[in-house]
């Protein structure tokens, strides 16, 4: 394997980079806590960890992965490796297939819930087909068609979430700009040139950044050489360099004392595929020295001396901002206006809620001068007769009274004349 800066940049970004001391006990630790909490953003994020996990158990295929390139990786020819790994691992492996049939059974019914669809007259299978990273027509085993699903998936998926990322960072400078833009227009011309001038000085003393060196190339390694190992960078020498990192004496430089060596210029990604480790004999390292990419490496591009994006679209992004305000200004005045509407409304409902109120009292009023003008006793609020409770209560104080105002009995044993 030739350690060449390109091929150094694609381990990088593929297999993930963490900060990793030469210490080697509190080294695998550290990398795999960091590793628990990388976010790749796939919905199958923790199938495809607990997959890899199993098959690093496996003697046989650790090795094949640690000599495979990383494009066998990636297309997934690997997964042919799968027939030779022990029958613990394929046990294990399908029972981690069956769990995720079923968790993805589970998102299926609760989302045929969600939508109130009759879950029974539904083909779950062909449902299972719609996820891409595994063998719907197989869900008790997992194959090594399984596998090679697993990893062109991920992949595809990591390089669109990935692409999606920077263009949600693009959009995020581009929308800086504008606003830094639309500030200055509101100064006045003294005021502006100043701020201009002001924000000039910060640009150029962000552009007076410390060179990056690129990973591999001998600025770097003599960076280390200096700065981690404090010895003289005249005194530069590769095999040297080489056994002072072979921290273990095995005789190659392992994914971990990589690691140890480029995490300085290569900051670590926030998605990860899986780790692409690769080994490097000493005899590989020395030729990639002799190569002419190592003395003479392009300096590393940063986002002041690669911008983001051009002016042509900056100047698009504002006018689709525009619109996007203009459109929210019309959705915020149709709503001013329909609040405005239910407020007169509810004022016309009010004023008929008073009116038929008083045409209430007032019918009520009608009937009890109507009654009192006829001598009947008032009315009630239903229209009841209401008797004066001062004729009660004379009667329950002065019965005997009462008794001399009845109407005298009939004669009683009459003589009747034929």
């Amino acid at each position: 394997m030739n350690l060449t800066p390109g091929w150094l940049l694609l381990l990088s970004v593929s297999a993930g980079v963490w900060s990793v001391p030469l210490d080697r006990n509190a080294d695998h630790r550290e990398a795999k806590a960091e590793e628990e909490n990388v976010d790749t953003g796939l919905y199958y994020d923790r199938y495809l960890r607990e997959v890899i996990e199993v098959l690093e158990t496996d003697p046989h295929f650790r090795e094949k992965l640690q000599t495979a390139n990383t494009e066998d990786i990636k297309n997934g020819r690997l997964s042919k490796e799968l027939d030779l790994v022990g029958h613990h691992v394929r046990t294990r492996l399908d029972e981690l297939k069956r769990q995720e049939v079923s968790r993805l059974r589970m998102l299926l019914k609760a989302k045929l819930d969600s939508t109130n669809t009759q879950s029974l007259q539904m083909d779950h299978a062909s449902l299972l087909k719609q996820f891409e990273h595994l063998d719907p027509h197989n869900q008790n085993t997992f194959e090594a068609k399984d596998l090679e699903l697993l990893i062109t998936t991920a992949t595809k998926d990591l390089e669109n979430y990935d692409a999606e990322r920077h263009e949600e960072f693009k959009r995020y400078e581009m929308l800086k700009e504008h606003e830094r833009r639309e500030y200055l227009k509101g100064l006045d011309q003294e005021k502006r040139e100043r701020e201009e001038k002001r924000m000039q000085e910060l640009k150029d003393k962000h552009r007076q950044h410390p060179k990056v060196n690129a990973p591999g190339s001998v600025a770097q390694l003599r960076e280390v050489w200096e700065e981690t190992d404090g010895l003289d960078p005249q005194e530069f020498n590769p095999k040297t360099f080489f056994k002072l990192h072979d921290t273990n004496e095995d005789g190659v430089l392992d994914e971990q004392e990589l690691e140890a060596l480029f995490t300085k210029e290569v900051k670590k990604p926030k998605t990860r595929l899986m780790r692409l480790y690769r080994l490097v004999t000493l005899e590989e390292f020395l030729k990639s020295t002799e190569k002419k990419e190592f003395s003479n490496p392009k300096e590393w591009e940063t986002l002041e001396t690669s911008p983001l994006y051009t002016e042509e679209e900056l100047q698009r992004f504002e006018v689709d901002l525009r619109d996007r305000e203009e459109e929210l200004k019309r959705k915020a005045e149709n709503l001013r206006q329909q609040q405005e509407l239910l407020k007169e409304r509810g004022k016309a409902l009010e004023a008929q809620r008073r009116e038929y109120q008083q045409a209430v009292l007032e019918m009520s009023q009608r009937q009890k001068e109507q009654q009192a003008a006829d001598g009947q006793p008032p009315a009630g609020p239903n229209g009841e007769l209401q008797f004066q409770p001062a004729v009660q209560k004379v009667e329950a104080e002065h019965p005997a009274e009462a008794q001399n105002n009845l109407p005298a009995e009939p004669p009683q044993n009459l003589p009747i004349h034929t």
